[in-house]
């Protein structure tokens, strides 16, 4: 069994298909699925939960557990409301995770300082409610600022929780990826890592200890090799995942078996989950 630790399953790509994709990723393997709840802000974070009360216990699925937060981009947004909203739905059994929230210098958006400070108070959210978190951290091209930042504030918001997290869609070198390891987060792979031109991220992937990775989509986005610009979806993880077991050197039932394994004991869940 595979996990595809973080894909937007509510994404608008998918409402002609939904449930036959949910389909195809329990047939290529994929017993679990983290939606991803942000939307397109705050208004939208409670679909991701909304998918696993629709779509858990139905034959021929995959497990849907779901995230919620405000994206770098929606900080703008977070008034105490959006905050409520974002605890209510954290105390929610499904929704296992804070995120993805973090900080994003790459594109034109909200202020570093308002993304900073929503970071912050989505920290104190999270941690309230034993959360871990999932992190999104872009920075411009060749800079560090976003990751220098990043772990100013978790060094001083997080660390102390012992909760951890994820690193999503890692994108940064190793020594962000030894810093996120020693701060007990687990570092997550998509498609991207696939692309031809990412040996400096396979590079990364190959030090990465076994016990220290997930696997993702980030579905729709990021569709790995040979599908590279179509619409992703979780059945393709079992790429990535295969590119990523050449990396180590391992089967790709190893890394299915590690990543589970990972992803169950970061969440705390039962080790048999999936369907």
């Amino acid at each position: 069994m595979l996990v595809d630790s973080h894909a937007h399953l509510d994404s608008p790509r998918y409402d002609g298909d939904r449930a036959d994709m949910l389909r195809r990723a329990s047939d290529a393997g994929i017993g679990v699925v983290l939606s991803i709840g942000i939307g397109e802000g705050p208004a939208e974070m409670h679909q991701a939960f909304d998918l696993c009360r629709e779509f858990n216990g139905q034959p021929g699925m995959p497990q849907l557990y779901a995230s919620a937060g405000i994206y770098p981009h929606s900080t703008p947004e977070a008034d105490d409301a959006a905050i409520a909203k974002l605890d209510g739905l954290l105390a929610q059994a499904e929704v296992i995770a804070c995120g993805e929230i973090g900080l994003d210098y790459y594109h034109e958006g909200a202020s570093h300082d308002v993304q900073r400070a929503g970071l912050i108070r989505q920290l104190e959210v999270a941690a309230s409610r034993k959360r871990p978190i999932l992190i999104h951290c872009r920075p411009k091209d060749g800079a560090f600022d976003a990751w220098d930042h990043l772990f100013l504030v978790l060094d001083t918001y997080w660390r102390h929780t012992g909760l951890g997290g994820v690193m999503h869609c890692f994108g940064g070198g190793w020594e962000q990826a030894r810093r996120s390891l020693d701060m007990g987060f687990l570092i997550s792979f998509a498609g991207n890592v696939t692309y031809a031109k990412a040996q400096p991220l396979r590079d990364v992937a190959a030090r990465v200890p076994l016990d220290g990775m997930l696997v993702e989509t980030d579905a729709p986005w990021l569709a790995p090799g040979a599908s590279r610009g179509k619409r992703n979806e979780p059945a393709m993880v079992a790429e990535t995942a295969a590119v990523l077991a050449g990396v180590k050197g391992v089967s790709p039932d190893e890394i299915a078996q590690a990543t589970t394994k990972n992803f169950a004991r970061l969440f705390s869940l039962r080790s048999g989950m999936g369907n």
